[in-house]
């Protein structure tokens, strides 16, 4: 299992995105590999806002219809995932870290996954999860 942040979807929507190459590259070869892509309800609106905003309307019915088709695996947060997001902002307040990527940390320890694809080294790199010493990063180069 991965679990997804913002950045690679968008990404790999958006030929014209500095790491558009990347991201492809990596989707297929989890595709291929059959894993199972996580995606975080948090992170589908966030992805949803951006291709609308950023791409249009098409784009992002085009991700919908991706998600209902089975691309990926919603996930939802629960109670405790909200109470340990929370913890997640008050602890890196300075980052600051904010809901969505708590969200991906939260749901990474939950469910005890340990890679995440993204392109935010800062936030991911910075803090450290309950369940692991650090959380590995793809694609892992960027």
């Amino acid at each position: 299992m991965i679990l997804f942040d913002t950045g690679p979807i968008f990404a790999a929507a958006t030929r014209n995105d500095q790491h558009y190459h990347q991201c492809a590259e990596l989707f297929t070869s989890l595709r291929l590999a059959k894993r199972r892509l996580l995606l975080p309800s948090t992170v589908a609106a966030e992805v949803g806002y951006l291709l609308m905003d950023r791409v249009g309307p098409a784009m992002e019915t085009q991700f919908l219809y991706g998600v209902a088709q089975g691309d990926f695996e919603p996930v939802d947060l629960t109670a405790a995932d909200y109470e340990r997001m929370a913890e997640l902002n008050e602890q890196y307040e300075d980052l600051p870290l904010g809901t969505t990527d708590a969200s991906v940390i939260a749901l990474a320890e939950r469910l005890n996954i340990t890679e995440v694809a993204t392109l935010d080294r800062r936030h991911f790199t910075a803090v450290r999860p309950q369940h692991v010493d650090a959380l590995t990063l793809l694609p892992e180069r960027l």
